[in-house]
C-alpha cells in the first residue's frame, strides 16, 4: 500500500488540473462511474499517460476527508457494480481498486485505470472524454477524437512499463548503465542522480507520479539479466553450432541472458570464433581466418535483433552455424520486399529500439547495413546471401566460400541481381567486366558472364540500361526496379 500512498501524495501535489484525474467524495451512480472511467482512460491516452485515476475521499480543494462509498461492495440492482461496469466497457480494460486508511477513520479509495488499449474506450457504446474538468461525449470534440486515434498509431511497446514501482537502487542493480555510458563515451563519475537523469532521458526508465519504473526499452537494451524480466527473457538470442552441414549433431547450444547492448560485442565475437574453422597455410606457419566478413555477421545479427516482431511468438533471434553457412532467423514478416533490402530505407516495427542501437553504434544508419553486408561479401568473393521470407519470420543465410563452378544457377543469378543493385545504389552501372570481377572470372571467359546476365534478365531481375545502345561488350545494366 505504500506504493499507492506515494502515488496519491504525488497526485495531490500536482498544481495543474489533469484530465486523467478526478476526485470524488461519495458519488455512487453506477452509470456515472462507468462514463468517468471511459473519459479518464481516453484522456490519459491522449496525454501519454499509462494510467488514469478516479479517487474517492478527496474534496475539491484536495483535502483527504474520507469516503463512505465502497466500490467493491456496491451493486447495480442484484449485480456487483464492478461486473456491471466491466460488461459495459468496450474494450474491456482493466482497473484496480485500492483502499487506503488515513488516521483510522478516513478511507480513500483509488480506482486505477489501465490504458492498455488501441481503440477509444466506450461505456454503453458511447465514447467519453474529459474537457478541462467536465465529462463530455468524444464525438462532440472531433479534434480530440482525431488526436486520440493518432496517438494509437504512434503508441510503441518500447515505452510501455515492464517493471513498475522500482526502488532507485534496484534500477542500478537491474540495468547496466556502465555499458550505456561507455558506448556513448560519456563520463559519469558514479554520480547516481546524473545516471538516473540520463536513463530517464533515454526512456530506459520512467518517472511518473513519484514512482520509478523500467521500460521495455530499458530492459531489452540494458538488462544485466533478462531473466529478471519475465515478459522478454525468452527474447535473448540463441546460438546453435552444428558439426556438419545439417542438424544431425549439435556441438553447442547457448542462449544469452543480457540486454542487447550489454551482450552484443561478446555475441558477435562468439559467432565469429565458432565460424573460425578455415585453416590457411602461410609462408612459414598455419593461420586461422574468419569464413565470413565480420561486418556481414555484425550487421545481419543487429538487424535480427532490431527488426524482430515482439508481438509474434516468444522466441528471440536464432543463429545457427553450420560448416558451410550461417542461418540467422528472427520473428516477424518483413515489412518490405526482400528483393528491395539493398536499396530501400528499412521500415522498423521498433523504431525506438532501432534508434538507440544506432546511437550506441551497434548497427548502421538507416539503409546502409545491408549494403555493407553485400559489399563485404563481394570483396571476399563469397556466394550472395539469401533472404528467405516466411509467414511469421525471416531467415538470412550467409554462405561460406564456394567456387563459381560449384554454385547453382540460382546462386549465380542471385549474386548477379545483388551486384547490379549495389552498383546502382552507388550510382554506377553493372557491366560484363564488373560482374566478371565480382566472381573472379578470367577476362578470357567473359562469355560465361554474358550468358549469366542473359539468364538474370530472363528472370526479370535486371534490365538493359540502353537496349538500343552499345554492343554487348560495353552494355550497362540496372535492377528491374530502377
Amino acid at each position: 500500500m505504500e506504493e499507492y500512498k506515494t502515488t496519491l501524495k504525488y497526485l495531490l501535489s500536482l498544481n495543474t488540473e489533469n484530465e486523467w484525474l478526478e476526485y470524488k467524495e461519495n458519488n455512487s451512480n453506477p452509470d456515472m462511474i462507468g462514463e468517468y472511467i471511459s473519459a479518464l482512460c481516453n484522456s490519459a491516452i491522449l496525454d501519454g499517460q499509462d494510467k488514469a485515476y478516479l479517487i474517492y475521499g478527496i474534496s475539491d480543494n484536495k483535502e483527504i476527508i474520507g469516503t463512505k462509498f465502497d466500490f467493491k461492495k456496491a451493486k447495480k440492482g442484484a449485480q456487483e457494480l464492478e461486473n456491471y461496469i466491466l460488461t459495459l466497457l468496450k474494450p474491456r480494460i482493466s482497473f484496480n481498486v485500492i483502499n487506503l486508511e488515513y488516521e483510522g477513520d478516513r478511507r480513500v479509495q483509488i480506482i486505477e485505470i489501465e490504458t492498455n488499449t488501441n481503440i477509444p474506450v466506450k461505456f454503453k457504446d458511447v465514447e467519453y472524454i474529459r474537457v478541462n474538468s467536465t465529462k463530455q461525449k468524444l464525438k462532440d470534440f472531433p479534434e480530440k477524437e482525431r488526436k486520440l486515434w493518432k496517438s494509437f498509431e504512434s503508441k510503441v511497446f518500447e515505452n510501455q512499463i515492464i517493471l513498475n514501482n522500482v526502488d532507485k537502487e534496484e534500477i542500478f542493480d537491474l540495468l547496466d548503465y556502465d555499458t550505456y555510458f561507455n558506448l556513448m563515451n560519456i563520463k559519469h563519475h558514479l554520480n547516481k542522480e546524473y545516471i538516473l537523469e540520463k536513463l530517464i532521458e533515454e526512456e530506459f526508465v520512467s518517472f511518473k507520479r513519484g514512482i520509478y519504473s523500467i521500460t521495455y526499452l530499458g530492459a531489452i537494451v540494458l538488462a544485466k539479466d533478462l531473466n529478471k524480466f519475465k515478459e522478454i527473457k525468452s527474447r535473448a538470442p540463441r546460438v546453435v553450432v552444428y558439426s556438419g552441414n545439417n542438424k544431425m549433431e549439435t556441438l553447442s547450444d547457448i542462449t544469452g541472458s543480457k540486454g542487447y547492448a550489454v551482450a552484443f560485442e561478446n555475441l558477435i565475437e562468439y559467432i565469429n570464433d565458432k565460424a573460425l574453422n578455415k585453416e590457411v597455410i602461410g609462408d612459414a606457419f598455419r593461420k586461422n581466418e574468419y569464413q565470413y566478413p565480420k561486418i556481414a555477421i555484425r550487421e545481419t545479427v543487429a538487424n535480427a535483433l532490431v527488426h524482430q516482431d515482439f508481438s509474434e511468438g516468444n522466441k528471440g533471434p536464432l543463429i545457427e552455424i553450420y560448416n558451410d553457412r550461417i542461418e540467422i532467423t528472427n520473428s516477424g514478416k518483413p515489412l518490405i520486399e526482400t528483393q528491395r533490402f539493398i536499396d530501400h530505407t528499412p521500415k522498423s516495427r521498433n523504431e525506438k529500439l532501432a534508434n538507440i542501437m544506432r546511437l550506441l553504434r551497434i548497427c548502421e544508419e538507416k539503409g546502409s547495413g545491408v549494403d555493407k553486408v553485400i559489399t563485404a561479401i563481394e570483396e571476399e568473393n563469397l556466394p550472395a546471401p539469401e533472404y528467405e521470407e516466411y509467414e511469421d519470420s525471416i531467415r538470412v543465410i550467409l554462405y561460406a566460400h564456394k567456387e563459381y563452378s560449384k554454385m547453382t544457377e540460382e546462386e549465380r543469378i542471385r549474386a548477379t541481381y545483388q551486384h547490379c543493385s549495389l552498383k546502382y545504389v552507388n550510382k554506377e552501372f553493372m557491366t560484363n567486366t564488373t560482374l566478371r570481377e565480382r566472381f573472379k572470372i578470367d577476362k578470357n571467359n567473359s562469355s560465361i558472364v554474358s550468358r549469366l546476365i542473359a539468364s538474370t534478365i530472363e528472370k526479370g531481375l535486371i534490365k538493359d540500361f540502353d537496349p538500343d545502345g552499345s554492343t554487348k561488350k560495353f552494355k550497362k545494366y540496372i535492377p528491374y526496379w530502377a
